[in-house]
């Protein structure tokens, strides 16, 4: 049966949830790094948290298209940096290279998650075979997908947002999200980080099963070849 992953980045790294297509045993693991996530372990349908496919000089259409899909919800899409911010080592210069090549600068966000970005996207580059089997999802997409193609009424950082999100994931993967609280601290993984794995693991079997959708066109590749897409 097909390996299905879920990922999402957390503060300590990247917090990985994994079970197998029709089963419902939910295994967890915390890796520091992307190399660890993936290397030496069995491959794997995977949804992943973190931009893929960069673009050169704009906004991805991907990106734009997830936002007016999740209407209120859509400011949870950060927009993607162009594929030149990845040689930033400091968020001026990272600015800098962002407003020559799209005309505006970087936002915070964006430039924290540089260094997962650049990482994941080495990797990918280097391995087709990887890079195949990596599918770009987003969380909140991941959600309204799972609720009818209904965002979330509610933010994630909100008790009402936890619980609307919880609710669709205990009717999914009952008491997974506890027992994963129960093993980190608060400061590698966050509430909505486990969320959020366990989002993107249900868009993996979305995908193993062929029923995921994508915002952005399966023809459409970054300047190296990776795709432009969003999964949910």
């Amino acid at each position: 049966m097909t390996l299905l992953r879920g990922v999402d980045g957390c503060r300590a790294g990247w917090l990985c949830v994994e079970a197998r297509q029709g089963e419902e045993q939910v295994r967890v693991r915390l890796c520091r790094s992307a190399t660890e996530l993936f290397e030496g372990v069995e491959p794997a349908v995977t949804a992943i948290d973190m931009p893929i496919g960069l673009g050169e000089n704009g906004p991805r259409p991907c990106d734009q298209a997830a936002r007016r899909f999740l209407g209120q919800r859509g400011s949870s899409v950060f927009p993607a940096p162009v594929r030149a911010v990845l040689a930033a080592t400091t968020y001026v210069q990272a600015c800098e290279l962002s407003l020559a090549a799209q005309g505006r600068k970087l936002s915070k966000q964006s430039y924290f998650l540089l260094p997962k970005i650049r990482e994941l996207d080495g990797l990918l580059r280097a391995d087709p075979l990887l890079a195949a089997a990596v599918m770009e999802a987003h969380p909140e997409v991941c959600f309204a997908r799972w609720n009818g193609d209904t965002p979330m009424l509610h933010a994630k950082k909100t008790a009402a947002g936890r619980t609307e999100r919880l609710a669709l994931v205990e009717g999914r993967f009952p008491g997974v999200a506890s027992r994963v609280r129960a093993r980190f601290l608060k400061r590698e993984v966050a509430d909505d980080d486990i969320l959020d794995a366990l989002a993107t693991l249900y868009t993996a079997s979305r995908l193993a099963e062929g029923a995921a959708v994508a915002f952005g066109s399966a023809t459409t590749k970054d300047s190296t070849g990776l795709p432009l897409q969003i999964w949910g």
